[in-house]
């Protein structure tokens, strides 16, 4: 344990914050490259671990999908003050307005209505009215007539 902490290399800054070093020390207009960073950070930083060309690529990607550097001829510049931030995946939500908050209460409740139940005592019967106009066919499919069989009245024209 003791071998572990004296062979334990001085902490360095994160990645982004010595990638953003980098790109205030060395202004160029026309962006730095990642060799360049690279360069800049073992000079300054002096022992960085081994896996730091993998290292530098991840981090500059991150930065990059966050909308923090821009890659232009596979340089790396910071993005001008009017560059829009890059907007996430999918369908931006709509704009709220003070009437859509419903501070008065929502004109229509929510869900299905419930059942009429005006109608009397639960379990009655409706009557059914003499208004409604019956046709003179019945209900459903007819039955089917196997030979030799005399078809049978059914519904309507059975009365």
């Amino acid at each position: 344990m003791a071998t572990a902490e004296v062979n334990k290399p001085p902490s360095l800054p994160p990645y982004p914050q010595m990638i953003m070093a980098a790109m205030d020390a060395l202004k160029d207009n026309e962006g730095l490259s990642k060799a360049s960073i690279s360069k800049y950070m073992e000079a300054t930083y002096g022992d960085l671990p081994a896996g730091h060309a993998n290292l530098l690529t991840q981090h500059l990607n991150t930065l990059k999908q966050n909308g923090e550097l821009v890659l232009v001829k596979n340089n790396y510049m910071k993005p001008g003050p009017d560059v829009p931030l890059k907007r996430g995946r999918g369908r931006p939500p709509k704009p709220k307005s003070d009437d859509a908050a419903g501070l008065d209460g929502p004109g229509k409740p929510r869900g299905r209505p419930k059942k009429d139940t005006d109608g009397g005592e639960p379990g009655a019967k409706k009557v059914k009215n003499d208004d409604q106009v019956k046709s003179g066919k019945p209900r459903g499919r007819p039955r089917k007539i196997v030979e030799g069989q005399v078809p049978q009245k059914t519904g309507v024209e059975a009365n």
